[in-house]
């Protein structure tokens, strides 16, 4: 089993997403990690950057992901996303926004899966609650120094598995179980997860305290110039594509393929939510579309009690 990370700061903060706002938001945050910590952006050669400050276990950025799906089909050529993590739950020592408890977040998550329609099982936090959201978002860390693509991939895994199938991804088996369906090579992640990651994820800690974000998702896009325009919170789909253009007016936006198995060559697993906002089916008609493929032996299906995960099929 590898070692498990130390808390790396002591950061206040609140589970309590507010649907209307789609935030998860922290209140004041004291860091104590050394400015020299911090990671600059990296550059890129793509004209837009969109920097994300996210959370493994932040219910509304799960809320998101059909519309960064989209974004990455449609805008990918002109535009990169890079991640940082923002530390939702450091633990259990603190009372605020009425959560205090893992058990009051069971209920809350069942009702936000409902606002964002997108499957969440609060559970988890009844059956084998996480103590903190630090070891996954270092285990993320440590898995985008292999690789930022299998990084988000890695990602994908373990929302899947904590808001879909009731995993604690604190613990280590289920942490190497992802890195091992991300293609990461398994020594090399933990031997990174023990080690530098945790000093990656304080300097994202301290980059979100130094730009003053104070809730998940946070998305501020770039462009080379140094322009920024901020998207706050959960938002629809026009409103990331309305800030990407206001900085890139001419970017180009491009085709794909929409049929119903050619979207699951693009991502290996489907929410309802996720299928309709790319394939543009009415969203009453896309759990159809998807049990034909499935009666078709094309995918498979993951129920769960607040909906369900369609998957490629595993050969």
């Amino acid at each position: 089993m590898a070692q498990q990370p130390t808390t790396p700061v002591d950061i206040n903060n609140t589970l309590l997403c507010d649907p209307d706002s789609g935030i998860c938001e922290l209140p004041t945050r004291d860091a104590t990690v050394s400015s020299k910590m911090i990671l600059e952006s990296s550059k890129t050669s793509k004209p837009i950057k969109l920097l994300y400050f996210t959370d493994p276990i932040c219910s509304s950025c799960w809320g998101i992901e059909p519309q960064l799906r989209k974004l990455k089909l449609e805008y990918g050529n002109s535009i990169e996303i890079e991640y940082r993590m923002g530390g939702l739950l450091p633990d259990w020592s603190y009372n605020s926004g009425g959560i205090s408890k893992p058990s009051d977040v069971a209920h809350h998550w069942d009702e936000v899966s409902v606002y964002y329609d997108m499957p969440i099982d609060g559970s988890v936090w009844l059956e084998d609650p996480l103590h903190s959201s630090y070891p996954p978002s270092i285990a993320f860390k440590a898995a985008q120094m292999q690789s930022n693509e299998k990084a988000i991939l890695f990602l994908r895994a373990i929302r899947e598995m904590v808001f879909l199938q009731k995993k604690n991804i604190t613990k280590w088996e289920h942490l190497e179980d992802a890195a091992r369906q991300s293609a990461l090579s398994i020594s090399s992640f933990k031997e990174a997860y023990e080690g530098t990651a945790k000093a990656l994820f304080e300097a994202d800690l301290l980059l979100s305290k130094e730009k003053g974000i104070r809730g998940f998702p946070t998305i501020i896009v770039m462009d080379t110039n140094g322009r920024q325009e901020w998207v706050y919170g959960s938002k629809s789909y026009s409103v990331y594509e309305n800030a990407i253009i206001k900085l890139y007016p001419t970017i180009a936006k491009q085709s794909y393929n929409k049929e119903p198995i050619t979207l699951f060559d693009h991502y290996a697993s489907l929410t309802a939510k996720e299928f309709s906002v790319l394939s543009g089916i009415p969203r009453n008609e896309c759990e159809t579309v998807l049990d034909s493929l499935v009666k078709a032996n094309m995918v498979e299906v993951l129920p769960t009690p607040n909906g369900n995960l369609w998957y490629k099929k595993r050969n």
